[in-house]
């Protein structure tokens, strides 16, 4: 049976599924999102005891809420909990802030959010949440009965994300976290504050963006030793239901493999052991070491005169010797090379040898990166 936990809403205590389906990866057909086999999914999963549902304005280029309209409109709205979120980079006045909040009501096809989150905030969003009241506006929405509860989600640094967590009474908030991002944007520091204010967690990235899925043979056989009965994905979402303040724990599934997968994960959940939790940190360490530039992404040595993104590039590259996600690493080069701020634009000028605090050779490591690239076929 699947695993539920207790939320409080409109101050009941409510039963949310631990796994919550995320809507911004559903299988593509044709660059559109295949509405029968997403919407097979998605029955599946809600049949399996999903409950939670989480979609966002701009996911899927805008369409995820309307395609989430035609499957829970099949569905009693009270047997699911919807969440949606306001993308505050659209608004600019008060006006947009209603207009969108609407708009997504009705691209939903619903009266009400159950979850209504202000969207991947961070300190430059902290003045505009003020200057556009938009606290205010959630409010009243709440008292007209279109919200249900106020959170937010994060991306940025422990304190701004202590920032946020002392701006509102928030009813929960969502986090980035997974084993091997404790110390990633607000990491594991974040998640005892809200559990020390008793503020629920939703948690999504539970495996990274798929990094944790696969490993090279090494790290593959320290899971199986653990339990050759269990899949490698299945432990990064125990890590974190582990958790006891992570109510719900989002899945961005894509094909039905991943469902099934899930849905068998968490019925039953199974907590992890202590010595389990050790080992997982002993696993951890290993990944880590597989790290072949040691950058601490101070940023000291930028910004670069000649626009390499110098931190940027080490963070990519330590990541996919890491987790060797060849798809996600071509994408993070190509973002990197449409700015010039890839590895190949150094010139090796050494201006940024002096500034380094780890003494690391930045030409020559960059240079080094630039062929692995090439010799892993990682496209640009």
């Amino acid at each position: 049976m699947m695993e539920y936990r207790k939320i409080k809403i409109e101050n009941q205590e409510k039963d949310v599924s631990l796994l919550g389906f995320g809507c911004m990866r559903f299988p593509l057909k044709d660059g559109e999102i295949d509405k029968v086999e997403s919407k097979k999914m998605m029955d599946y999963a809600i049949k399996h005891g999903v409950n939670y549902i989480d979609t966002a304005y701009p996911y899927h280029g805008g369409k995820s809420e309307l395609f989430v309209k035609e499957v829970i409109k099949e569905y009693d709205r009270e047997s699911f909990y919807l969440a949606d979120k306001l993308p505050l980079w659209e608004c600019e006045t008060e006006e947009d802030v209603d207009k969108i909040f609407h708009e997504q009501l009705d691209k939903c096809g619903v009266d009400y959010f159950d979850f209504y989150l202000i969207h991947a905030v961070n300190k430059d969003r902290l003045k505009k949440t003020k200057d556009l009241n938009v606290l205010k506006h959630l409010e009243t929405y709440r008292k007209e009965g279109k919200i249900r509860n106020i959170g937010f989600s994060f991306h940025d640094d422990l304190k701004t994300f202590k920032q946020w967590v002392d701006l509102y009474d928030w009813d929960f908030c969502q986090i980035q976290l997974n084993y091997m991002d404790i110390h990633h944007q607000q990491g594991i520091r974040g998640y005892k504050i809200l559990a020390e204010k008793d503020i629920p967690v939703i948690v999504m990235e539970p495996v990274k963006g798929g990094n944790l899925v696969n490993f090279n043979d090494e790290i593959a056989d320290e899971f199986h030793k653990l339990d050759p009965n269990k899949s490698i994905v299945s432990w990064a979402f125990r890590w974190v239901g582990t958790l006891s303040n992570v109510k719900v724990i989002l899945s961005g599934m894509s094909t039905m493999e991943h469902v099934k997968e899930n849905v068998k994960t968490f019925s039953p959940f199974v907590p992890l052991t202590e010595t389990e939790q050790d080992k997982i940190k002993e696993i951890r360490q290993k990944i880590l070491s597989y790290s072949e530039v040691d950058c601490t992404s101070c940023n000291y040595c930028m910004p670069c005169p000649h626009g390499v993104n110098i931190p940027g590039n080490f963070r990519v590259f330590n990541g996919h010797a890491m987790y060797h996600n060849d798809k996600h690493t071509s994408w993070q080069i190509s973002n990197l090379d449409n700015k010039d701020a890839f590895a190949d634009a150094c010139i090796e000028c050494n201006e940024c040898l002096p500034k380094c605090p780890q003494n690391i050779a930045i030409p020559t490591e960059l240079s080094r990166f630039d062929n692995y690239a090439k010799d892993n076929g990682l496209t640009k």
